[in-house]
């Protein structure tokens, strides 16, 4: 008998203690206002949207409907260019991607859109995106491994980077 209330007290008591629990959510001020990742793996606002309405866009870059454009972006050299990558949708968000090509070269990733209806899309990409572009560079090519974790969100990534990389390289 005595065990039995020990093990019914216990449970309640370890019930009650989970349930108080509260989790250390980082106060990210990126979740509310769209972010974007460029080569060197910082996010932030800027110019290029992101979110799941789809309204990703680069600079001067022109664009039609499909969501890709390829052109001339202000601040480029004369020999280099921007290639957009198509909008690859995941079950998570969208994920596309800008290439600047010099010489048929890869000198430069921007993420234009990532996933980013909560608070965890954006740590994955904020862990995903640099490893997934430092790989491109060294690799100059869309046969890259994806990141353990963001899994999906690789895929997207990779599948938007092929399409970049049939377009203009």
């Amino acid at each position: 008998m005595r065990r039995a209330i020990l093990a019914v007290v216990s449970t309640i008591a370890g019930l009650v203690a989970l349930l108080s629990f509260k989790s250390h959510v980082p106060a990210i001020a990126a979740a509310t206002s769209g972010t974007g990742v460029s080569s060197g793996g910082t996010s932030g606002s800027g110019s290029s949207g992101s979110g799941s309405s789809g309204s990703g866009s680069s600079g001067s870059s022109s664009g039609g409907q499909g969501g890709f454009a390829t052109g001339r972006q202000t601040g480029l050299t004369a020999d280099e260019h921007t290639v957009t990558g198509n909008v690859a949708n995941t079950i998570y968000g969208p994920v596309q991607i800008q290439l600047v090509v010099k010489d048929n070269k890869i000198v430069k990733v921007s993420v234009l859109q990532q996933p980013s209806n909560t608070i965890h899309d954006i740590q994955i990409g904020q862990f995903a995106f640099p490893r997934l572009i430092g790989e491109t560079l060294t690799a100059q090519n869309a046969k890259i491994d994806s990141v353990s974790g963001a899994t999906y969100t690789s895929g997207g990534y990779i599948e938007s980077l092929q399409s970049a990389v049939d377009k203009g390289i």
